[in-house]
């Protein structure tokens, strides 16, 4: 190999290097965002064993957020660690799909959302196990465990309140209704996706689409709620367009780092 063939070369690695660092942090945020969503159920559950379940849910989120914004300052190597991820950037800088940033609403809005992205990332999930990244492969080995248990869980709140009393199956009826449009940004790719898919570091979500409509149509006829109809859909996430609501999250999230910068514990 020539010095041109051997520039080309690295170029190419550092780039294929920075895309990955770029994909770590929006899975990082997808997991943090969501995380913390599921964190605002502490205390207000609707009886202390559910209480208890959410936030251990919550905690894997976290935990997979933190290895993966470690996982993006260990490649970037500028001195950044996952702190400067999670509580030095404003919603601008975020990359998490807008499903996630949502409002928690009633127990009813969280457990769909729940199924939905539960049902995602257990096909997602196994697809990253096959990643050409080992660290990202890692993280996927360990987060399906977790996501086989949160599917689980969501999948019999489904059933329990669509099948349940006229209200609960409204609310969840409506949980579904409002969701649905947003579910659309989960199966869409960008030009970094596309590189690290042809890299084979990332998963394509699009084939995901017709297995998990599938599913979660099969769920909702069980549960006695209907599947809407594609009649809308919201997107951006990915490119830093957000709802107002993760400006707000943001805020509660962040306030004691920016109250006091630099302070660690």
């Amino acid at each position: 190999m020539d010095n041109r063939e051997a520039h080309v070369a690295d170029s190419q690695a550092e780039t294929l290097r920075a895309a990955t660092v770029s994909y770590a942090v929006r899975l990082g945020d997808d997991a943090l965002v969501l995380g913390h969503r599921l964190s605002e159920w502490c205390s207000r559950g609707p009886f202390l064993e559910e209480d208890l379940a959410l936030q251990n849910v919550a905690l894997d989120y976290l935990g997979r957020a933190r290895m993966y914004y470690s996982y993006a300052a260990e490649l970037e190597g500028q001195g950044r660690t996952e702190d400067d991820f999670a509580y030095r950037r404003d919603a601008r800088q975020f990359s998490n799909l807008l499903i996630h940033e949502l409002p928690r609403g009633d127990f009813a809005f969280t457990m769909v959302r729940q199924l939905l992205v539960d049902v995602f990332n257990t096909l997602w999930l196994e697809q990253m196990q096959r990643s050409a990244d080992q660290t990202l492969a890692g993280v996927a080995a360990k987060g399906i465990k977790e996501t086989r248990y949160h599917l689980r869980r969501s999948h019999e709140w489904a059933l329990r309140l669509g099948d349940g009393t006229p209200e609960s199956q409204q609310r969840m009826q409506q949980a579904v209704a409002d969701l649905w449009g947003y579910t659309h940004e989960m199966f869409e790719m960008d030009t970094l996706e596309q590189s690290l898919v042809a890299a084979g570091i990332a998963v394509d979500p699009r084939p995901l689409r017709a297995p998990w409509l599938q599913q979660v149509t099969s769920i909702l006829t069980q549960a006695t709620l209907s599947v809407p109809q594609d009649g809308w859909a919201v997107r951006g996430g990915r490119s830093g367009y957000h709802t107002e609501n993760l400006g707000h999250l943001l805020m509660e999230l962040q306030s004691v780092h920016r109250a006091y910068p630099g302070v660690s514990w």
